[in-house]
């Protein structure tokens, strides 16, 4: 590649005339401002000056002496010094974005011109809502988690949000907890503050912030995937209690405390509540960190002690005794 062929170097922050000067320092061990003013054919200021902003942004160094001699420092280190500066600042440029686009909405709806329902084509543009509303959610998160993912099952957002003091409240469908890594990411965030319950059968997608807007996916269908963002209206208040509902109905993750007339082991509780909650045997032993046989054994164990001829009964009969 010829260096008329080569990338420019503007998103990083140079500009043409300072790109030019770099590049015709990286051809040689050192030189003087005027020695590279006289092979550009510019005035030796302007050189000394562009060699002044290229040792601010660290891509050269002055070497030592009277005279004013600058070496380049390997590219490959200082560009892509630059290239995670840029990128740390455009993340910062995603944020204002973010909270811009919330008074821009605001604005509208208060004078009337929002619109209560907003429907969005394809995943991409669900998978940037999800984002959107992690970031603008101040106190209450509430999701439904099942797959399939728009966007990756691993969400880094999340933490940030919890440790930032936000509740957040997710109901997942059993096949969620069987993804690689997953129940490991929830015993994370469960240990940042998540509360977390699972709810076989799990029949939709569902996120709302703050009670007042919600993303509900509309597919399962990746490839024709379309949501509705759903703000303050008798909809959205009819989605939030159909959230209570279905946490009523599910079974929290982790170990419980509390006393109970006929007490169990944790590790008896822990697999009952995993049993009720429709988990598959795997899914189960890599959450107790068992063999799948290791955990099937320890099933019977525990269907012989409950006198349950299936996970049903032992559901029932845990139930009665206050296990659950």
């Amino acid at each position: 590649m010829t260096t008329d062929d080569a990338p420019s170097l503007a998103p990083v922050g140079l500009g043409p005339f300072d790109e030019e000067v770099y590049r015709a320092l990286l051809t040689c061990v050192d030189a003087t401002p005027a020695a590279l003013a006289e092979r550009l054919g510019q005035p030796e200021g302007r050189v000394d000056s562009a060699c002044g902003r290229l040792r601010s942004l660290g891509l050269v160094i002055r070497m030592s002496g009277r005279r004013r001699r600058y070496t380049a420092v390997d590219p490959e280190a200082a560009l892509e010094a630059l290239v995670r500066e840029r990128a740390g600042e455009l993340d910062h440029v995603r944020g204002s974005a973010l909270a811009l686009s919330s008074i821009f909405h605001a604005a509208r709806r208060q004078a009337g011109d929002g619109s209560t329902i907003e429907l969005l084509n394809g995943p991409e543009e669900q998978g940037r809502w999800f984002v959107r509303l992690q970031h603008q959610v101040r106190s209450e998160m509430m999701v439904l988690d099942r797959p399939p993912y728009v966007l990756a099952a691993v969400n880094p957002v999340e933490p940030v949000r919890l440790d930032s003091g936000v509740h957040w409240r997710a109901i997942y469908a059993p096949e969620a907890l069987e993804i690689p890594g997953a129940m490991d990411e929830i015993d994370d965030l469960t240990r940042r503050g998540e509360q977390g319950r699972v709810l076989p059968g799990l029949p939709l997608k569902l996120a709302i912030a703050d009670r007042r807007i919600a993303l509900l996916p509309l597919s399962m269908e990746l490839g024709h995937a379309q949501g509705l963002v759903i703000r303050e209206s008798t909809l959205l208040d009819a989605l939030v209690e159909l959230f209570e509902v279905y946490w009523a109905r599910a079974t929290p993750l982790g170990s419980s405390s509390g006393g109970a007339a006929d007490e169990a082991p944790d590790h008896d509780r822990e697999l009952v509540r995993l049993l009720a909650a429709g988990l598959t045997d795997n899914a189960i032993a890599r959450q107790l960190g068992l063999s799948t046989r290791t955990m099937r054994r320890r099933t019977r164990q525990l269907f012989d002690q409950l006198e349950a001829a299936n996970r049903f009964q032992a559901g029932i009969q845990a139930a009665r005794r206050g296990w659950l």
